[in-house]
């Protein structure tokens, strides 16, 4: 494992490809300052995010797991216009910050950030009926991904997306045999996942300014 050159490659990724602007800097030196762990996705993943909203044309896009903002900033942005995020945050201080980042970078009206245990808001919104989420970004305690994975199928139409991330964890992920309870999660929700009719789905690994890890997809066939 060369870190140095991740690092170096992906500020050549993030730089000619997905630049910081001052919203999304904003959000990282608001986060810093309220000492929230420096967790969030890097530029180039932020983007993808972004992206695939676009892909789908995304009218509206869950986000279970909010930290300090920087994440939603990008999935935000690629709503359609009159589109909306819903982020999930159980820590009142990520939730502060979030709230903070989202209204510099403009986009407030466009988000709504819930704060409390990720299993009761998803609850309550599947409770609501309300209208299915296009894409749904799943960033949160990792030992709560497969609960995480169902209410993101159920609460999705056919066409959706979901994005899970740090389904390797350094390769603990691979490992039957695990300690770690994140790594035991995932681990759970991917063969869940494998064996769903409801979703179509993969999981790559990536290097990068995040060390060793990865995202997995899954594309709504069912609900």
């Amino acid at each position: 494992m060369n870190q140095h050159l991740f690092d170096r490659v992906d500020a050549y990724l993030c730089g000619l490809l997905s630049p910081d602007d001052e919203a999304l800097a904003g959000a990282l030196r608001r986060a810093q300052a309220a000492g929230l762990p420096a967790i969030q996705v890097a530029p180039n993943q932020g983007k993808l995010l972004m992206l695939l909203a676009r892909a789908v044309r995304a009218r509206r896009i869950l986000e279970v797991g909010t930290l300090g903002g920087y994440s939603a900033i990008w999935l935000a942005r690629g709503l359609e216009p009159g589109g909306r995020l819903v982020t999930l945050e159980i820590d009142p201080a990520h939730a502060r910050a979030a709230r903070e980042s989202l209204t510099a970078a403009g986009l407030r009206n466009a988000v709504e950030v819930i704060e409390g245990p990720a299993s009761v808001s998803l609850e309550r919104l599947a409770k609501e009926q309300a209208p299915p989420f296009d894409l749904t970004f799943i960033d949160a305690d990792k030992k709560s991904t497969p609960a995480y994975a169902q209410w993101a199928i159920r609460l999705s139409r056919p066409g959706s997306i979901i994005v899970i991330d740090n389904v390797v964890r350094g390769g603990e992920t691979a490992n039957p045999d695990t300690a770690d309870e994140g790594a035991a999660g995932v681990r759970t929700a991917l063969d869940a996942l494998s064996r769903d009719p409801r979703v179509e789905c993969t999981a790559i690994q990536t290097v990068g300014s995040k060390g060793h890890d990865g995202l997995a997809i899954a594309v709504v066939r069912a609900v």
